[in-house]
């Protein structure tokens, strides 16, 4: 049985500028794996060393991304090689066209692949839907909000816990499935697994030489940070008779 993990590599958050136009310049930011993809990483992992799988790891992402030090901290997480598309033109891309790459990538792991597994969505845009995507083009069943995964007699048993109750679905092979966070708390590699990683082959290459297409059937206008809320600047003193209550129905009030 052969897995493979989707990780995205994005501009770290904590390096973004904003400007005064609300404007986003993450030219000078570190690249990072998507935080959420970190819990699916862990989940195929354990999946993974559960049954006896193969896991690799599949990553459509910006030009940046070939970095060792992202490649690494993919690798020390549990995957066993990672094939890489790493261009510019993914940097914005949409969810099928990031989809459609992803599944090139499936087609390039020697004797296929019986389970993609997705994070909940990406830190940069968080669209949520390449995993639905990914399915479509592969043409196989796709379950999401997972959060617990086993393989029970070559079927995939998917954990869904809902607002009102534990769903349980069976689901055969080959397919895809996209985690909640919850579902597993990311490892912290340590210095065997990230020498060992550095070991582990990694392909990489650009949109034209892996054959894949950056031109997307959603063009991206602009990307603007939110705009920001004026602060009331009420001040309570906890001290004072009836501030305390008077803080308590500020905070109901705004959250109704």
């Amino acid at each position: 049985m052969n897995i493979a993990v989707a990780v995205k590599v994005v501009p770290d958050d904590q390096d973004i500028v904003v400007g005064a136009d609300r404007s986003i310049d993450a030219s000078k930011a570190h690249q990072i794996v998507s935080e959420y993809d970190l819990n699916a990483l862990e989940a195929a992992a354990q999946l993974a060393d559960a049954t006896g799988a193969k896991l690799v790891a599949i990553s459509a992402s910006n030009g940046a991304a070939d970095d060792l030090k992202v490649k690494k901290s993919i690798l020390s997480r549990g995957p066993e090689e990672l094939f890489m598309v790493a261009d510019d033109g993914l940097a914005m891309a949409d969810a099928r066209t990031t989809a459609a790459a992803l599944a090139k990538l499936v087609g390039d792991v020697e004797d296929g692949v019986d389970l993609v597994v997705c994070g909940d969505g990406s830190a940069d845009m968080y669209a949520g839907q390449v995993d639905v995507q990914l399915a479509s083009i592969l043409g196989v069943p796709m379950v999401n909000k997972a959060t617990g995964l086993s393989v029970e007699d070559g079927v995939l048993v998917v954990e869904r816990t809902l607002d009102d109750c534990v769903e349980v679905v069976e689901v055969p092979l080959p397919a895809v499935v996209s985690v909640q966070p919850s579902i597993a708390l990311p490892r912290i590699a340590g210095m065997r697994e990230i020498l060992a990683a550095g070991k582990k082959p990694a392909t990489v290459a650009d949109a034209a030489a892996s054959g894949v297409s950056v031109e997307g059937t959603v063009a991206v206008v602009d990307v603007k940070a939110p705009e920001l809320a004026d602060r009331k600047r009420q001040i309570f003193d906890a001290s004072k008779d009836g501030d305390f209550d008077e803080f308590v129905r500020s905070i109901v009030a705004v959250a109704r």
